[in-house]
């Protein structure tokens, strides 16, 4: 989110409320809206930012999570600020003590950093990092806005935002998994032929971060820690010492073998299968990987507050890039990750709650909570492309963020309210409810370990608001992650499709023309060879399966895809076959570009399409640009060409509908770009040789014809070699081509080598 200063705005918003009637409890709200989106320049704030947010059952005027920033409203009254209120069993407070006790009551993990009260006529910006917070505020006055509205940049701060914290952490384990991942790969014996070692070096790695992340986050409390296991043993030891350990883990503790070392059996008992398969392969230590593991990855890191969206990082790092674009698969930041499920079911169950929390007969407010932390527990996602599990992991924390919102408010009412004893388990939600298909087995792994992690963290926060602990081994849920094609396989399979409340995920990205023979057949099985159905991107697929899977029951679906798939051809080819069963899209993103963490970045554009056959209030998010802020509109209706049209279709004709030349596919130069030329390329050959222009022709492509651009090409055909030999420009770049075609892999393009001076296609060109 960038700042924007409007001073205009500001000072229209100090006129306004100069002089209006300031009450809390009915003006706060739309003062604190307008505050936020012109003054500080933020957009949608209600997006954002929690109003009215309850707390063991008082609530916060605005708290904006992300950033740890609380604000406490009273009403226009010389003093209020200063003055001690009488707030009933909690005493007397002044507005600032009661916004400090708010922040003391959430959860850790989540504890703001600022605290700002204002009376509408002053604000007062409390920094609790400071030794005196209560004494040592900064204050501005409602007039003073237009010249000091910049004392409140902390809101733009991204060093303070805990999501770009997460990512930088995420970054940096990833590096760290990258490092001891070679170390390992180093001592196998025949890695690069071996399937058998590459699927233990991937388990070994899961293994390790996970004992990583318990060690750091005291997983392990009251046992002998990974850290100060393994440092007893030299590098000639440890690799038994691991296998030991791992076999412990896996061991309950009364199967355990009694004369079994006393380091070993202080371990708990972990289960989940994480380390159930002894028959992987751990090669021999040398010093510098015990170095790497002991000193860099466990001393070195702190792995407590890692997101578990970190395990996305560690599949890009750990996999070849050629791996990772066999696969399809691309690390999803968690704010792409929540353009698909807050309008696909984040938004409403939010707004859901608020409702609830908005009651004020406490018996009524009690019932509909304990009623919506049931429907939390009772909804089922599936995510058919799952790779390392981000979508399935940001979907489960979102959903025990919103369980903990509710035992928050449970907690508040009194421990009597929770309606449990003291030896049930107050959480609900479990990671039972988040299945996912993967093609590649690592992936699975990963998948269940960023799930087992993230349940760890949460129930962090929920010890924290019920004031008890709750045991976490041994691993009693488990993700259902299978491993298999997704295109081949029925989906019930998975989890029956009356049981299934969403469906979303990333599916892989890859064009009609770059899918292997099995992905082509993949494809013409999900649509049974109907015509043109081989002119689909992959992803059209997952459309289809979906749809089909949802064909009889009210699942809502959200896939993140290439913008191919709501352009040209392949409209018609897919939608009109989801519409004719009766599905509609209830919201999309239009095309913006994708970016990610990982080292070897995606660049491709995208849209977002949820569809689902249910009624439901459109949304369209339109970008001016692939980089720009999305402007939020709502539609009557959002055609597959992702417009606020009717449901009509453009389909492909052979022929022109008028008396106009046809359009071909055109000529290709299959050059490395060696042939072709921009402006200012034509104008550097002409420069360097004059003889250079009578070979220069203007070439003309779809970018060019649709953006009224000027491109350029080296055109020699019919044209005698004696006339270009020594024109030193020309010969350089068809020089280059030859380089270009005879290094592919494609036996097509080797043979266009032999006339390297050529288009690999030619059909006719016009000089201008």
């Amino acid at each position: 989110m960038a700042k924007t200063t409007n001073k205009q705005a500001i000072r229209a918003f100090v006129e306004r409320w100069k002089s209006a009637e300031c009450n809390e409890d009915r003006e706060a709200r739309s003062f604190l809206i307008e505050f936020l989106s012109d003054v500080l320049g933020i957009e949608n704030p209600t997006r954002i930012i929690d109003f009215e947010r309850r707390v063991k059952g008082r609530k916060i005027d605005a708290f904006y999570e992300d950033m740890g920033i609380l604000i406490e409203a009273k009403s226009r009254k010389p003093g209020i600020l200063d003055e001690q209120r009488n707030n009933g069993k909690y005493g007397f407070e002044t507005p600032y003590q009661q916004a400090k006790w708010y922040a003391n009551e959430l959860p850790n993990s989540i504890t703001p950093r600022w605290i700002i009260v204002t009376s509408f006529d002053e604000f007062r910006i409390h920094d609790l990092e400071l030794e005196y917070p209560e004494r040592d505020y900064v204050s501005v006055k409602l007039e003073d806005l237009p010249d000091q509205a910049y004392l409140f940049d902390f809101f733009f701060d991204k060093s303070q935002s805990r999501l770009v914290k997460e990512k930088k952490l995420s970054v940096e384990a990833g590096e760290i998994v990258g490092k001891l991942y070679d170390a390992f790969a180093k001592q196998y014996k025949n890695l690069d032929e071996s399937a058998e070692e590459q699927r233990s070096l991937n388990v070994l790695i899961v293994r390790l971060v996970f004992l990583l992340y318990a060690e750091d986050a005291g997983l392990f409390d009251g046992h002998q820690a990974f850290f100060k296991y393994m440092k007893a043993f030299n590098a000639e030891q440890s690799r038994v010492a691991l296998l030991d350990l791992f076999k412990v883990l896996d061991t309950p503790e009364e199967r355990r073998d009694p004369y079994a070392s006393e380091k070993l059996l202080e371990f708990p008992y972990v289960n989940g299968s994480l380390f159930a398969d002894e028959t992987i392969i751990v090669p021999q230590f040398t010093e510098d990987l015990r170095v790497e593991l002991l000193l860099n990855a466990s001393c070195g890191f702190n792995w407590k507050d890692i997101s578990p969206t970190i395990f996305g990082a560690v599949f890009e790092s750990t996999l070849n890039p050629e791996t990772r674009r066999a696969g399809g698969m691309h690390y999803t930041s968690i704010e792409n990750i929540h353009k698909v499920i807050d309008p696909l079911f984040l938004d409403d169950l939010k707004t859901e709650l608020a409702e609830i929390e908005g009651e004020k007969v406490e018996r009524k407010r009690m019932f509909a909570l304990r009623a919506f932390q049931n429907k939390l527990a009772s909804l089922n996602i599936v995510d058919p492309a799952c790779g390392s599990g981000n979508f399935l992991t940001e979907s489960y924390i979102q959903l025990r963020r919103l369980e903990n919102r509710v035992l928050e408010n449970i907690q508040g009412e009194g421990q009597a309210s929770l309606g449990f004893d003291g030896d049930a388990d107050p959480v609900k939600v479990s990671i039972r409810q988040f299945y996912g298909i993967e093609i590649n087995d690592f992936a699975v792994s990963v998948a269940k370990t960023a799930l087992w992690i993230a349940e760890s963290q949460m129930l962090t926060e929920t010890q924290d608001i019920v004031s008890r602990y709750i045991d976490y081994f041994p691993l009693t849920t488990n993700a259902h992650i299978v491993e298999g094609n997704a295109l081949r396989m029925d989906w019930n399979d998975v989890l029956p499709a009356e049981k299934c409340s969403y469906i979303e995920g990333n599916p892989p990205f890859y064009g009609a023309r770059l899918q292997s023979k099995q992905q082509k057949e993949d494809i013409k099985e999900v649509f049974q060879n109907s015509k043109n159905c081989s002119n689909l991107d992959y992803v059209a697929g997952w459309y289809m399966k979906a749809a089909e899977y949802m064909m009889d029951y009210p699942i809502k679906c959200a896939f993140v895809s290439t913008n191919s798939i709501s352009q040209g051809d392949q409209v018609e080819i897919l939608w009109s076959q989801i519409f004719a069963l009766g599905f509609h899209i209830d919201f999309a993103y239009d095309t913006f570009r994708w970016k990610s963490e990982a080292n070897d970045q995606a660049h491709v554009y995208v849209v977002i399409i949820g569809f689902s056959k249910q009624s439901k209030a459109k949304v369209l998010f339109h970008y001016k640009t692939p980089d720009s802020v999305a402007d939020v509109t709502y539609p009557s209706n959002i055609n597959a060409y992702l417009k606020n049209a009717p449901d009509v279709f453009i389909r492909n004709r052979p022929k022109p509908i008028c008396k106009v030349a046809e359009i071909s596919f055109g000529n290709m130069p299959n050059d490395g770009g060696n042939l072709l030329l921009k402006d200012e390329e034509a104008k550097e050959l002409i420069h360097k040789d004059l003889r250079c222009q009578q070979f220069i022709r203007q070439f003309m492509g779809a970018q060019e014809f649709l953006n009224n651009k000027n491109r350029w090409c080296i055109w020699l055909k019919d044209v005698p070699s004696k006339e270009y030999t020594g024109i030193s420009p020309i010969e350089e770049r068809i020089i280059r081509v030859k380089e270009f075609r005879s290094s592919s892999s494609r036996e097509a393009t080797k043979k266009l080598a032999v006339t390297p001076q050529l288009f690999g296609e030619i059909r006719p060109v016009f000089r201008i």
